[in-house]
């Protein structure tokens, strides 16, 4: 099976299908007081606990930048995406303000350098 984590020292990270972005956890402590998840060593088919909470705010689209350089005010759209990835398989929580929410798929495989 081909890799869908990459693991960097103390850091491993994968793409999110749900934010279409990377997420990166600790597995390894790397100072005090910084979270570490258990992970089951598997490069293909990861567990990854406890589960993981992304916060942020979505990208603004070129037409908000646009507004916003002309004076408008523009409040960031508020994300979150909550998951376990488990056996390779990522469930995402019924809480993730993403099109995925409460949905279990495939983590897509690692792209080779």
């Amino acid at each position: 099976m081909a890799d869908v984590i990459r693991v960097d020292g103390p850091r491993a990270s994968f793409t999110c299908p749900g934010c279409k972005a990377r997420h990166t956890i600790m597995i390894a402590p790397s100072r005090p007081g910084t979270p570490v998840w258990t992970w089951n060593g598997r490069k293909d088919q990861p567990t990854f606990k406890p589960s993981i909470l992304v916060t942020g705010t979505w990208p603004i689209t070129d037409d908000e930048a646009d507004r916003i350089m002309a004076g408008e005010k523009i409040e960031p759209e508020p994300f979150r995406c909550h998951s376990f990835v488990t056996d390779g398989r990522i469930r995402f929580l019924s809480d993730c303000t993403h099109e995925m929410a409460g949905e279990t798929v495939d983590l897509v495989p690692e792209a080779r350098p």
